[in-house]
């Protein structure tokens, strides 16, 4: 009889680990998102046109992002190398997908904004974030690709990079943002980037709507990385994501030399 019952015991144990309809229990698995300003791979102790791609990369592959938004991307320009591009070069040195995002001219070459992926990238586009007529301010970008992170579950994750100027080109920008991601608002949307102002800047009411901070009431500064003071690059996810995503951790990497910005994380877990 003892052994009778001990069959029943593991019987009842093995169908706890089920559903109802005999599929194994959802897994908890993670994704690393990284957002980072690269300073066109100029490291800030070092003269203009050094560039140091090498100390980028190491940011980069000391983390094992899944994804990385990308800010201050030069491709081919006579100020960073004219046979660099700066987004596949980082691709190569991580192992990864890219996709370049141009934003402007720039000596010679383009300037921009890029990302980089584990997953393949399924689709990509770039668009355009525009500036006040008059305020002598440059265009910006925000760089838009499709991934499949599991089986049969695709993300849309965005990189950009916002004026440094004026909240009027900020708004401006924002506004555009808000329309080019409403169409994906159904999918779970995630966006890294240098958005020029702090937590507190009131253009941040135009995101609420649709998008919400990683790092909740308190964001780590990010600016200037020799000693950060300031909050401006974030990690944003929409309603789609922050319904699919728990924000495990977020936290900047204390990596002063490659920029000078530091590299920002966010770790969201999702059951598969």
């Amino acid at each position: 009889m003892k052994y009778l019952a001990g069959f029943f015991a593991l019987f009842l144990l093995l169908s706890c680990k089920t559903s109802s309809e005999g599929t194994p229990e959802p897994k908890k698995q993670t994704i690393k998102v990284m957002s980072y300003n690269i300073h066109i791979g100029n490291p800030p102790s070092k003269p203009a046109g050094e560039v140091d791609l090498i100390a980028t990369a190491k940011a980069i592959n000391g983390e094992k992002p899944d994804l990385v938004a990308l800010q201050e991307v030069d491709v081919h320009t006579t100020r960073s190398g004219a046979t660099l591009h700066q987004a596949k070069e980082l691709a190569k040195l991580t192992g990864m997908h890219y996709f370049f995002a141009k934003a402007i001219d720039r000596s010679g070459g383009d300037y921009g904004v890029a990302l980089l992926s584990r997953f393949p990238i399924l689709s990509s586009s770039v668009h355009a974030l525009p500036v006040e007529d008059g305020s002598g301010a440059e265009l910006r970008a925000a760089g838009i690709i499709e991934v499949e992170f599991a089986q049969g579950q695709k993300l849309v994750f965005v990189s950009t990079h916002l004026d440094h100027l004026t909240d009027k080109n900020r708004e401006l920008q924002s506004r555009e943002l808000m329309r080019v991601l409403a169409p994906f608002a159904q999918s779970p949307i995630i966006m890294g980037g240098d958005f020029n102002m702090d937590p507190q800047n009131k253009n941040w009411s135009l995101y609420q709507e649709g998008f919400k901070m990683g790092c909740g009431d308190i964001c780590p500064p990010t600016f200037p990385a020799g000693r950060p003071i300031t909050t401006i690059d974030y990690i944003l996810l929409n309603k789609a994501a922050a319904s699919r995503f728990t924000v495990k951790d977020y936290y900047t990497v204390s990596e002063r030399y490659a920029s000078d910005h530091l590299p920002l994380v966010a770790v969201l877990e999702f059951e598969n």
